[in-house]
């Protein structure tokens, strides 16, 4: 077992970790800004807004692919501007795997952060404005605390799910080994390529992590 170990790249790993930990920060930031909106300022559309968010929860994961090859590929205005002038692409690039994971796992931290909003008594933020706090101050020290334990769950589940994002990511930067292929990318080579061991252990590998991830999140979820 230990021969088997030692013989495994764990590039792939490592890059997942790279990946899902900077798409989870974009999905936070993103998450925690439109749960607000969506769980304090309603307004006309904004329904259909939180839907089209909340999209990539049921899309099959190449419909998102597509979406970003078509919203940010080299055909694209964006994407044919930033090739044209910096020399830039997502394509074939592992931040187009950072694009992906962060749309994928967007809804579980808006979905999320969007109930602990709305979970947030708010006569304490009421109290707080009347020591003449800013609506900023009040957010910081009132608000994003009480509601941070659902948001810290939910943020965690989305880093679950950016590191098993496959779909969306190999159509977007395809299977290059050791500078797009993430983990779920290894195990479908392995066993493709009939190296079921290895599958195996990285398929453990994956599990174990995943794991590790829901029990911290079950456990923020209980502090809610």
């Amino acid at each position: 077992m230990s021969d088997s170990l030692q013989n495994i790249d764990w590039s792939p790993l490592l890059l997942s970790l790279k990946v899902a930990g900077v798409a989870t920060v974009l999905a936070l930031a993103a998450g925690i800004a439109l749960g607000w909106i969506f769980a304090r300022r309603r307004f006309p559309g904004s329904a259909v807004l939180e839907a089209v968010c909340m999209l990539p929860l049921v899309l099959p994961p190449t419909v998102i692919g597509y979406g970003l090859l078509v919203a940010a590929g080299r055909r694209s205005v964006v994407g044919a501007w930033l090739y044209e002038h910096f020399d830039y692409t997502i394509v074939f690039n592992w931040h187009g795997a950072v694009a992906a994971a962060a749309v994928v796992a967007l809804p579980l931290v808006l979905k999320s952060a969007s109930a602990s909003f709305a979970g947030v008594d708010p006569t304490l933020e009421a109290a707080a404005r009347t020591l003449r706090q800013s609506p900023l101050s009040v957010f910081i020290r009132i608000t994003l605390p009480l509601a941070w334990p659902g948001i810290l769950a939910g943020t965690l589940l989305a880093f679950a799910r950016a590191m098993g994002e496959f779909g969306a990511t190999l159509m977007v930067t395809g299977d290059i080994l050791r500078q797009t292929q993430t983990l779920s990318m290894a195990i479908y080579d392995a066993m493709q390529s009939g190296q079921d061991h290895t599958a195996l252990l990285l398929v453990l590998v994956t599990s174990a992590l995943s794991i590790a991830v829901m029990l911290v999140s079950n456990r923020f979820f209980s502090l809610r």
